[in-house]
């Protein structure tokens, strides 16, 4: 089978021949129409989280896919072969970049009926993102202020959205050229990242939604509400998520430190900073699905790579440039 792996972090992206997928008993084997890229397969080449998420090498990368089912195992009951799937693959049984994939039915849902397999391969990562942060975690409700920054990337151009359709009032963040195109998504605030000072043009938010980390997240913590809460997707980590995964008492020390300044800065401004990292649902993505199919959201495409140029795909996402998500057509 061909597919896209790696030999040992931070080696490059290679096409290989890889062992079909093994089917389990509670898995659906999907053909692989179209691969969603993501900025996370890029931080698990080079081990990013090889602390907390190792894998065996080779390593065939991928989160996203939207397919059709070929085949499922003795205990599914949701899917049959021929329905069309998309699905945010698990952590610890990644492997998009191919021409099949055995996912857990759990983690499927039946794609959009009103959007092609390419708009869908596009959405399960960054819409799952965008519904763990601003439903889950922040509790999004009528009325409320949401920031929420890089609005023209992946999760950003899902989060305006769903922000939206949650009654919220949204800024966002965006180079000036992107400014009309996130207004259209539903953006009512837009400051220009490159000319205009988000903390000081900005105050009384109850979310903010911070995909950068570093000192745009430090600065995040200043336009919030007392009680407000910043949702870091770019960390650092904390020892909540650490004692989440169940971690070892080492890296939950090791998470802590690296959380402790903005969490102390977070506490003397009578806020709260949560780190997410995102889970796999099946059921979120039905829910997110039906949203799609009622016009509340739309996935937006910036660019696609034929399956071939799948290694210099992921390469051109430190680049930048793309607005919404970059997808490879499968193989």
């Amino acid at each position: 089978m061909r597919a896209f792996a790696i030999d040992r972090y931070k080696h490059p992206l290679r096409e290989v021949d890889a062992p079909e997928p093994v089917v389990g008993d509670t898995d659906v084997l999907v053909r692989v129409a179209a691969a969603g890229l993501n900025q996370l397969d890029e931080k698990v080449r080079i081990g990013e989280f090889k602390a907390f998420l190792p894998y065996k090498m080779p390593l065939v990368l991928g989160h996203d896919v939207a397919g059709v089912v070929l085949q499922v195992g003795e205990k599914v009951t949701r899917f049959a072969p021929g329905d069309a799937v998309y699905s945010r693959a698990r952590d610890g049984r990644i492997g998009t970049f191919a021409e099949r994939v055995a996912i857990d039915e759990t983690d499927v849902a039946r794609a959009p009926r009103t959007i092609t397999e390419i708009e869908a391969a596009s959405l399960p990562l960054v819409a799952l993102t965008a519904w763990q942060a601003l439903v889950e975690l922040g509790s999004v409700s009528t009325g409320q202020k949401v920031l929420i920054h890089a609005g023209a990337g992946g999760v950003g151009t899902i989060a305006i959205q769903l922000a939206k359709h949650l009654g919220a009032h949204v800024a966002t963040t965006v180079s000036g050229k992107n400014a009309e195109f996130v207004r259209e998504l539903g953006a009512d605030v837009v400051i220009d990242y490159r000319t205009q000072d988000f903390a000081g043009e900005l105050s009384g938010y109850d979310v903010v939604l911070d995909s950068l980390g570093g000192d745009n997240l430090s600065k995040s913590l200043r336009v919030l509400r007392p009680g407000g809460k910043a949702i870091g997707i770019a960390g650092p980590p904390t020892p909540a998520f650490a004692k989440t995964l169940g971690l070892n008492p080492l890296l939950r020390l090791v998470m802590g430190a690296l959380s402790r300044k903005v969490r102390t800065q977070a506490a003397s401004l009578g806020v709260t900073y949560e780190f997410l990292f995102m889970r796999s649902s099946g059921a979120q993505l039905r829910e997110i699905a039906a949203l799609v199919d009622e016009g509340v959201l739309r996935p937006v495409v910036g660019a696609t790579f034929p399956f071939d140029q799948t290694a210099a795909a992921l390469a051109s996402l430190e680049r930048g440039g793309i607005r919404g998500k970059a997808v490879i057509v499968g193989a």
